[in-house]
């Protein structure tokens, strides 16, 4: 069965961090871009940072720029997010999702898997 569970999250106070991890099974996730997306109340999902097959070629939205570092260990089949300096706007339930770079903006890729989502709450 193929499937994508997402770790991590929790509650945190502002400027904490956080650590994200997104561990795939019956497929090879090296074998897929990813994207950490997130949705907050009300509000659309967005991609958040992506990082392709290889790892070689990360990207970000503005908001998270500094602050939130995607990685991968395709030996472990797992993609992390390291979030750090965390505002109460990064409050959202957070997904990873496995699929095809685009040679587009953000989220420069087409999803074909998800996870369930964990939600993240950035408040004191």
């Amino acid at each position: 069965q193929l499937q994508l569970v997402e770790s991590g999250g929790g509650l945190v106070q502002p400027g904490g961090s956080l650590r994200l991890s997104c561990a795939a099974s019956g497929f090879t996730l090296g074998d897929y871009a990813i994207n950490w997306f997130r949705q907050a109340p009300g509000k659309e999902r967005e991609g958040v940072a992506y990082i392709s097959k290889s790892g070689g070629s990360t990207d970000y939205i503005d908001s998270v720029k500094g602050r939130f570092t995607i990685s991968r260990d395709n030996a472990k089949n797992t993609v992390y997010l390291q979030m750090n300096s965390l505002k109460p706007e990064d409050t959202a339930v957070y997904y990873c999702a496995a699929g095809v770079s685009t040679f587009q903006a953000m989220p420069r890729m087409r999803p074909l898997y998800w996870g369930q989502g964990t939600q993240v709450t950035v408040s004191s």
